[in-house]
């Protein structure tokens, strides 16, 4: 008899089928075991009733150990208690393999570094495939949406000879000992070349920073997608980004409501993301918004009574953005941030020298940050005197300058962070868990 999946078994009600799975957890009592499968499809739960099966069948259920491959056939029975709607009643039990040594993650409560020194073994546990899976719903998702609007992915080299932002420190390679690269940090800078190419691309893969931060928003290497359109400005720009992360959280919500529940997400925090209309606000707006939060005590749960608001000039950090997540029901883009304090390749607002043509995305429930962008400097004396102006070495950004020197034009891109999206849509408390293996500062094992 064909194996089926757990997945499909809802198709299959008053049938007899076979599963290949693996055995999560088990219990009973007398004359009834009740067998916890999983086949990385799905969970369900299998009812062995010792009348129903030869006495070796029923002994075999009894001795099983978690985690054991297994091979079960029973009849699907419906069941709307049960996750997919579904149960199985038993005929027969048979073991694929043997377990050689005691499983570590029992079904007791483990702490998180426990269970990160198990990742491998974890990522078998409902919490950790119901992120995984949601993951690669919004890759998919990411992948769709860009091919939908008409780009290209463009491949952007991990190794590169200088840094793309002055303010994040790099990942150090030793090429030999002849010479120096760095692990990349964005894909951006080239992505710009294969917009100059194609028109619209987007790369998207790990990048790498070197921030020694432990917070729960960081990781020392995560997914970062980067599209960049020629011809485009920061007010498309912006627009594009609003489409591409409503369409993902549609998709979301469309694939993954199993995942969502069993993770035990609020679907309805997440309405005001699928249906779009961002509220838009410039850095100056955003700063009055968190001061008068601050000034009527109006804060969320996971910020300090003691933050202060922030002084013109100065970036916004994690309580200030977690102030204007709670302000609004979806995410909100601040826009006109002050040229000083972002990077050297983002177009002055030529309204107001001061500001750049930028923004960031802020998603709700004090998840922060999950989107940057600009519209880029088109002018090749200008993006040359910011690159002076930065003390960086300008014999590195050669090529990227000839992109100016002959048939420049306005363009513009973002970056948003896969695993922060993640971690918002899912609601889980740390990006570590929206990465099958997490690098931070205090992690690099398994």
């Amino acid at each position: 008899m064909a194996s089926i999946s757990i997945e499909n078994l809802s198709a299959h009600v008053g049938e007899t089928v076979t599963l290949h799975a693996w055995l999560t957890d088990k219990s009973g009592k007398g004359k009834i075991q009740f067998l916890k499968l999983r086949d990385g499809s799905g969970f369900v739960q299998a009812t062995v009733f010792k009348a129903d099966v030869p006495e070796d069948v029923f002994d075999l259920a009894k001795r099983l150990t978690q985690e054991q491959a297994v091979t079960v056939t029973g009849e699907v029975r419906a069941d709307e208690r049960a996750p997919g709607g579904v149960e199985l009643s038993v005929r027969n039990v048979s073991p694929i393999s043997e377990n050689h040594g005691e499983y570590p993650i029992t079904p007791k409560e483990h702490g998180i570094e426990f269970l990160m020194d198990h990742r491998h073994v974890w990522l078998r546990h409902r919490r950790p495939w119901a992120i995984m899976r949601v993951r690669d719903s919004v890759q998919r998702a990411i992948v769709d949406f860009f091919h939908g609007e008409g780009f290209i992915r463009f491949d952007a080299p991990f190794f590169t000879p200088n840094a793309a932002e002055g303010t994040t420190e790099l990942f150090e390679i030793d090429l030999f000992g002849e010479d120096k690269a760095y692990l990349s940090q964005t894909g951006q800078l080239h992505a710009e070349a294969g917009a100059f190419a194609f028109g619209k691309v987007y790369t998207f893969g790990p990048t790498f920073r070197a921030e020694k931060s432990k917070t729960r928003r960081h990781l020392l290497e995560f997914w970062m997608v980067e599209p960049e359109v020629v011809p485009s400005n920061h007010a498309e720009n912006m627009n594009l980004q609003e489409r591409m992360v409503s369409f993902i959280v549609r998709r979301v919500l469309d694939e993954c409501r199993v995942e969502l529940d069993l993770l035990g997400r609020d679907v309805s925090k997440l309405a005001g993301a699928a249906e779009g209309n961002y509220p838009r606000v410039t850095y100056t707006e955003a700063l009055d918004i968190v001061r008068q939060h601050i000034e009527n005590h109006d804060l969320p749960p996971n910020v300090q009574a003691d933050v202060q608001p922030v002084e013109w000039g100065d970036d916004l950090g994690a309580p200030h953005e977690t102030i204007l997540g709670h302000h609004f029901d979806r995410p909100v883009i601040i826009e006109k941030y002050p040229a000083a304090i972002k990077a050297f390749y983002m177009q002055p607002d030529p309204e107001d020298p001061r500001v750049a043509l930028c923004d960031d995305m802020i998603a709700p429930d004090g998840y922060g940050e999950i989107i940057g962008g600009s519209e880029r400097i088109h002018d090749y004396d200008l993006l040359k005197a910011r690159i002076e102006h930065e003390g960086l070495p300008l014999e590195a950004f050669e090529w990227y300058l000839d992109l100016r020197r002959t048939g420049s034009m306005p363009h513009a891109g973002y970056g948003m962070g896969l695993e922060r999206v993640i971690a918002w849509i899912t609601g889980i408390d740390h990006i570590r868990e929206a990465i099958p293996f997490p690098r931070m500062l205090t992690r690099m094992r398994p």
